[in-house]
């Protein structure tokens, strides 16, 4: 398993079969000490059969007591033996399959890596999980078939020939018994792979639906929508159901006849060695050893059906794993991390040819756009996250290479994960600032109340996603986050949405005063952030339609006044809403008394807007508490 972890090699991505075999010779030596141990153990559990038989006739019988004896120690010492090999079997074979579980995981995590912020476009989340987790897991157990599966076969040709010294016949109907058995098994193990597949697909498709439904559930809340959503997954659950019922029934029939069909064959060839006894045939010991084989024989025969249900379920679960590691990064958009040339020296303009923005160096640009998903397509070419012909300086941006890109231009989108941990470690990120940047940051934000108002401040726990604080606090934290990184350019997608118009002021006010003399490009229809840019840029139909300043645009542009002043109205009801300026006290889905800040003055927005009720500019007292 250390390879593993350190390096589990390169998949062999061509097929479900070959990638089985790739986790398979991952391990050789592993694989054919489990596949030894296996075989010795199950050879050794006809050993008794026969020592108990020589026990019979050699000593029982004939009544000689020392034959007797000497017989018995015999089958004591070959019990012995056959528990250690059972335990060091199972002790290897365990082994093997969490080498191969991780093994798997870490080319599925590295992979994913590898795809980065193009992961989300090729596959849902509910998808990846299922893979990381259900489909893993699966694979890891096909590889038994490696150890009792290998030792299923030898055991089958050891009792055949020990049958064949004491009957002919007994040999001749194992031999032909056996396969056909395993044969009658084999349409169910074709249904079960179809059946498998299906409810694999669905399953993933399912846990896509719950992860968007739970991300959601206040939006959901807000909008009155969330028993529709839930009863469409209540649709999508008993979809679901209905094809783990039709997986359920095909793995009932194959694990009944996996242990049936063995015991009546055992049952049909006591009756054949009885019958032969009778006759005088065999002798008494030979037929407790035609029993004793045959039962013995039971157990290969269950676990080559067992293998056969392992491998065909770990066939559609490697071609799911396959599936997603032939997914290929788009050189467009990610390329390699090395590999490109170097961006411009100095601070260079973006140019977009598809929409006509142009983003000029060292000023406060905004994109206004009636359809806000079209500012958010620019930002996406401008960031390296979409295909396109942008240029930085005179560079074509995807020759870039990507390291260089990501370093220098960041793009905080509004739906930015906080990761669980510490407040400090949420909004530091990877850098390791000290505590006059972090407090900065902090202030500019806007999102000093929210650490004044945790009892540990900037040491209090986050939870995953940031569930525990507002949908406006998460906002501000992830400007914080972006403003302390610093970016040669900054793109935030509708920074301030989630706030209300006193907070967004001050946010709009802290980043140009932040960011001043630095690239920063925004999208947002808010005229307290428009106000804020040094350059306006209007889109209608993804296309730049008027550039200039914020009032000239008011002046000279019907379109964009008429769509400004709509979302300037938006917010003047939405704060009369509120009586008496009242503020709002809780949120949904907070617990009352949990030490972390209720949704502050203003919160308007279905996902709990949080603004700051801070009216004044950052006091020493503060920033020590900050720190």
């Amino acid at each position: 398993m250390s390879a593993s972890a350190k390096d589990p090699g390169a998949p062999d991505r061509r097929g479900p079969a070959r990638y089985l075999w790739w986790v398979i010779a991952s391990q050789p030596w592993r694989i054919a000490t489990g596949a030894l141990f296996g075989t010795v153990w199950m050879v050794c559990l006809t050993l008794p059969p026969y020592v108990l038989s020589r026990a019979i006739d050699d000593g029982l019988r004939p009544g000689d007591r020392s034959s007797l004896v000497g017989w018995s120690v015999a089958l004591l010492g070959i019990g012995v033996l056959n528990a250690w090999l059972a335990i060091m079997r199972h002790r290897t074979m365990t082994r093997v399959r969490l080498d191969a579980y991780f093994r798997t995981v870490r080319v599925i995590v590295d992979h994913a890596t590898r795809l980065g912020a193009g992961l989300s476009r090729r596959v849902s989340t509910g998808e990846v999980v299922t893979i990381g987790h259900s489909d893993v897991g699966v694979i890891s157990q096909t590889l038994t078939a490696t150890g009792p599966g290998v030792g299923a076969v030898i055991a089958y040709f050891v009792v055949a020939a020990l049958l064949l010294s004491v009957s002919t016949l007994l040999a001749v109907v194992v031999l032909v018994g056996v396969p056909l058995l395993v044969a009658l098994i084999g349409p169910l193990l074709s249904r079960l792979q179809s059946a498998e597949a299906a409810y694999r697909e669905r399953q993933g498709s399912l846990a896509a639906v719950l992860a968007d439904l739970a991300g959601g559930l206040r939006i959901l809340n807000g909008l009155g929508g969330k028993s529709v959503f839930a009863a469409r997954y209540r649709e999508g659950s008993r979809k679901l159901r209905d094809e783990g019922y039709r997986v359920g029934s095909t793995m009932s029939w194959i694990q009944a006849f996996g242990l049936g069909l063995p015991t009546l064959f055992l049952a049909a060839v006591t009756w054949l060695a009885a019958r032969m006894a009778a006759q005088g045939t065999i002798t008494v010991g030979e037929l407790v050893a035609v029993y004793g084989y045959v039962a013995v024989l039971v157990l290969p025969v269950s676990f080559l059906i067992e293998a056969g249900y392992d491998i065909s379920r770990g066939l559609v679960s490697a071609g799911r794993v396959v599936g997603f590691l032939n997914l290929e990064r788009d050189p467009r958009i990610q390329g390699s991390d090395a590999e490109g040339v170097d961006g411009p020296e100095a601070p260079s303009v973006l140019r977009d040819p598809q929409s006509g923005v142009e983003v000029t160096p060292g000023i406060l640009t905004a994109l206004v756009s009636a359809r806000p998903t079209e500012c958010a397509d620019v930002v996406d070419r401008l960031g390296r996250f979409a295909p396109s012909r942008v240029t930085w300086g005179t560079i074509r941006l995807d020759a870039v290479a990507l390291d260089q890109v990501r370093a220098r231009i960041l793009v905080a989108d509004n739906e930015a994960d906080l990761f669980a941990g510490t407040l400090r470690s949420a909004v530091s990120g990877r850098w390791d600032p000290d505590d006059e940047a972090l407090a900065d940051a902090i202030d500019a934000a806007m999102a000093r109340d929210i650490v004044l108002g945790l009892p540990q401040g900037l040491d209090a726990p986050l939870d995953a996603h940031g569930r525990n604080l507002s949908g406006g606090q998460r906002q501000r934290l992830r400007l914080a986050r972006a403003l302390l990184a610093g970016p040669e350019v900054l793109m935030a997608i509708e920074p301030t949405s989630a706030v209300d118009a006193h907070t967004e002021a001050k946010m709009a006010a802290g980043l140009r005063t932040t960011r001043a003399g630095r690239t920063t490009v925004i999208t947002s229809t808010s005229p307290l952030l428009l106000d804020q840019a040094d350059v306006v840029q209007y889109l209608v139909d993804g296309r730049v339609a008027a550039v200039g300043r914020h009032v000239d645009l008011l002046a000279e542009q019907p379109g964009y006044r008429h769509l400004v002043s709509r979302d300037a109205e938006d917010e003047g009801n939405a704060e009369a809403e509120l009586p008496g300026g009242a503020e709002k006290q809780g949120e949904p889905g907070l617990p009352t008394g949990s030490g972390l800040p209720s949704a502050s003055t203003h919160d308007l927005s279905p996902s709990g807007h949080d603004p700051s009720d801070s009216t004044h500019g950052p006091s020493d007292s503060t920033r020590e508490a900050l720190r």
